[in-house]
C-alpha cells in the first residue's frame, strides 16, 4: 500500500507541475522555451529529493537540494534562477489552496558572483568582421549575422527568431521581439547593411533554387530557420581562424556593442533601449568595463598615481 501511495503522489505532483506550466504559458505568456526549463527544473527538484506530496516539502529540502547542485559546480546565477522557479510554483499552489504556505519564500538566493561580461576590443571585433570571405552562401550569412549582432546588440536568439517583416533597410531598422514578449526596434549601422545586402541576394538565390517560400531572415542551406547553435557553432571556428580568445559568444558581440558605445560617448538610457533592458541596473554593469579603462588610463598618466 505504502507503494501505492507513493506513486499516487508522484502523479499528483506531476499533475501540479503540468497545471503550473500551462499557467505559465497561458496566463503570463511565457516563451515555450522558458517554459520548458521550468518544467525541467521542477522535475529535477523531484527526482532529486524524492518529493512526492507538495504539502510535505520543506525550506530544508528546497536549501539541501540547491546546496547539492552549487557543490556540483552550478553557478550562483543557475541556482538562483532555480530558487525563484520553486518559488513561484509553490505561490501558485498556495494560490490553488494545494500548499499552506510557500517553503521556497524565505530562503534567500546565492549571491551572484561578481563577474563582468566578456567582450571584443574595438581591434578584435575590426578584426572578426572585416575579414575576407569566400563568395559562398554560408560565409556571407555568417558576415551579415555577426554585423546584425554586433551593431544591434540583439540577442542571438532575436536575430534567429527574426520574419522578413521584421526588417526594414530604409531606413535601417529592426523590430526584435525580445524576452518576455517585449518587441523593440533598433537600428543598424552602414556595414550591417552592407552585409545583409549581400546575404538577402544569395538567400533569394538559394529560395529560388529550391523553390522554397522562407519568412526567417537567417536560413541554412536547406532553407530551414538558422537556430542558435549554428551560429554558436560557426562562430567559434571563425575566432579559432582569427586567433581571438576562447569563449567568444554570439553574446559577446551584444557585451561588445554595449561597451563600445559606452566608451564612445552614449548614455546608458539609450543602451538600455537598444539593449532591452528591462531595468537599468542590468545595463550598469557596462559603468565596470568603463572604468577599468578608466582605471588604467589614470594610472598611466597621472603623475601622482605611482609610487
Amino acid at each position: 500500500m505504502a507503494g501505492i501511495k507513493w506513486h499516487n503522489n508522484a502523479l499528483m505532483i506531476e499533475r501540479y507541475i503540468d497545471e503550473f506550466i500551462d499557467f505559465l504559458l497561458a496566463e503570463r505568456g511565457m516563451s515555450e522555451r522558458t517554459a520548458h526549463a521550468y518544467r525541467r527544473d521542477l522535475t529535477e527538484f523531484q527526482a532529486a529529493t524524492g518529493a512526492s506530496d507538495p504539502s510535505r516539502i520543506t525550506s530544508r529540502d528546497i536549501r539541501g537540494h540547491l546546496a547539492a547542485l552549487l557543490q556540483k559546480g552550478l553557478s550562483r546565477a543557475t541556482a538562483a534562477r532555480r530558487l525563484a522557479c520553486l518559488r513561484s510554483f509553490f505561490r501558485f499552489l498556495a494560490r490553488q489552496g494545494r500548499v499552506t504556505a510557500n517553503p521556497a519564500e524565505e530562503i534567500h538566493p546565492p549571491k551572484p558572483e561578481k563577474r563582468l561580461p566578456s567582450y571584443l576590443t574595438v581591434d578584435q571585433a575590426a578584426g572578426l568582421l572585416n575579414a575576407q570571405t569566400v563568395n559562398t552562401f554560408q560565409a556571407i550569412r555568417d558576415k551579415a549575422i555577426w554585423e546584425m549582432l554586433y551593431s544591434t546588440g540583439g540577442r542571438v536568439s532575436e536575430m534567429c527568431g527574426l520574419d522578413m517583416d521584421d526588417l526594414h533597410m530604409s531606413p535601417e531598422m529592426l523590430k526584435l521581439h525580445g524576452k518576455g514578449g517585449k518587441d523593440r526596434i533598433t537600428p543598424f549601422g552602414g556595414k550591417a547593411k552592407e552585409a545583409m545586402t549581400a546575404y538577402l541576394a544569395k538567400r533569394a538565390e538559394l529560395l529560388n533554387r529550391l523553390k522554397l517560400s522562407q519568412q526567417a531572415v537567417f536560413i541554412n542551406e536547406r532553407g530551414g530557420r538558422l537556430t542558435p547553435r549554428s551560429v554558436q557553432r560557426s562562430l567559434k571556428q571563425r575566432c579559432l581562424q582569427a586567433g581571438l580568445p576562447d569563449g567568444i559568444t554570439p553574446h559577446s558581440l551584444r557585451h561588445s556593442m554595449a561597451t563600445h558605445m559606452l566608451e564612445g560617448g552614449a548614455d546608458l538610457r539609450s543602451i538600455q533601449e537598444i539593449l532591452g533592458h528591462a531595468s537599468l541596473a542590468t545595463t550598469q554593469r557596462y559603468t565596470h568595463l568603463d572604468m577599468d579603462r578608466l582605471t588604467d588610463v589614470y594610472r598611466s598618466a597621472h603623475p601622482r598615481s605611482k609610487k
